[in-house]
């Protein structure tokens, strides 16, 4: 007989869902938001740098963590890499670029998140930065789903610290072990895992779907 708290194969029954956003929920192409970098190689440079070459650079960047994280503002963030790679752009034109690497679509449906909604709470939890976070806030639907939403930039601590876990935890409202968390990142999955959490990596949609009905969500 099923236990009364759980399911058939024994876990306990879940509460709460922690998602991560990106390539996740929405997808992301950081090449958009390259052509304004392309051109400014480092002095001396005879040919522009590929999108993944400078996509590279930005996340190797000294002060990347820091804008993540919240200790770097936007606008420091801006004169940092327009001074970096020489280029000449207002700061409307960078968030503009900076954001465009957010695609509109989304690779969830705003249905499954509605289905979810009813059957347990729902928390956002991303490595982001405040430019990224206004234009995700105002521009998808999705969010009107997620009544807790934990951003790196927020808490000052990125995945896979303890730190933004916990914050997460206590969004969640409910134990550990019965909160599943999707990423499509391992390492932030088995960090995950290691919080008690039940973690499981996002490959595609129907997968997710499956691990859902396997708890007894869909």
């Amino acid at each position: 007989m099923e236990h009364a708290r759980g399911h058939s194969s024994g876990k306990p029954r879940i509460e709460a869902i922690i998602l991560d956003i990106g390539r996740v929920i929405v997808a992301l192409d950081p090449a958009r938001a390259l052509p304004a970098f392309q051109g400014a190689a480092a002095t001396g440079a005879s040919e522009k740098l590929s999108g993944g070459r400078i996509w590279a650079a930005i996340q190797l960047d000294p002060l990347w963590k820091g804008f993540q994280e919240g200790r770097v503002s936007p606008q420091e963030w801006y004169v940092n890499l327009t001074r970096r790679f020489g280029v000449r752009v207002s700061f409307e034109e960078f968030v503009a670029a900076w954001n465009s690497v957010i695609l509109p679509k989304t690779l969830l449906p705003d249905r499954l998140f509605e289905r979810l909604s009813r059957r347990c709470r729902l928390v956002l939890l991303s490595n982001t930065d405040p430019i990224h976070v206004a234009h995700m806030e105002a521009n998808f639907s999705f969010m009107r789903y997620f009544p807790a939403r934990i951003y790196s930039c927020a808490v000052r601590a990125t995945k896979p610290s303890p730190v933004i876990f916990r914050a997460a935890l206590r969004a969640a409202d409910a134990p550990a072990s019965r909160v599943m968390f999707v990423d499509d990142v391992r390492e932030y999955v088995l960090a995950g895992r290691r919080m008690g959490l039940d973690g499981v990596q996002f490959r595609t949609m129907a997968l997710l779907e499956s691990a859902l009905r396997v708890r007894r969500l869909l």
